[in-house]
């Protein structure tokens, strides 16, 4: 062992390698078989083969029989034991994997719950700002109301200086026209 220990780990452990599983793989075959133990396609299976199991080894000729009745049936038991005992850490292993598919989803769904209400946020910011500066704009009703008053004024002077002989005496500007 001395002489090895000047070889990287990596290196002396490759022989495991060729008998190393990709975790991956066994878990989607777990999950596949856990999922088809759920499955009523699955229980009516066993059910039939169980009953083919004691029908042929209960119905049969004696010499054409492989597990006796007398002895209760003992390698149906032992088979079904078997299955039961490789099943049950499949299953978990399959609920593992659920839960952690599980873990991510509402990581990621807080995440964008966390970007949607950034993004709201925002924008209910922009409509308030917005907002605030539509209240500094003149309105159209407001523009509309300002010249209707301003027509007003100009029609009066207008009636006024037509009664005063054409000129009305007010100021103009040197282009010629009336200041108001």
């Amino acid at each position: 062992m001395a002489e090895r220990m000047d070889t990287p780990l990596e290196a002396r452990r490759r022989w495991l390698d060729r008998w190393r599983i990709d975790p991956e793989f066994f878990g989607r075959v777990s999950e596949g078989t856990a999922r088809f133990m759920g499955t009523p396609r699955f229980l009516f299976y066993l059910t039939v083969f169980c009953a083919l199991w004691l029908g042929w080894n209960s119905l049969a000729p004696e010499h054409l029989r492989f597990d006796d009745a007398a002895l209760g049936f003992t390698a149906l038991t032992l088979m079904l034991s078997l299955q039961a005992s490789y099943s049950s850490p499949l299953i978990l292993l399959s609920q593992n994997r659920q839960d952690d598919r599980d873990r991510i989803a509402a990581e990621q769904d807080r995440q964008r719950a966390e970007r949607n209400l950034a993004d709201t946020e925002y924008l209910a910011r922009e409509m308030a700002a917005l907002r605030t500066a539509l209240g500094e704009v003149a309105t159209r009703d407001f523009v509309r109301s300002e010249l209707r008053t301003l027509l007003e004024e100009l029609t009066e002077e207008r009636e006024a200086g037509s009664g005063h002989g054409g000129d009305s005496g007010a100021p103009r500007e040197p282009d010629g026209r009336r200041r108001v």
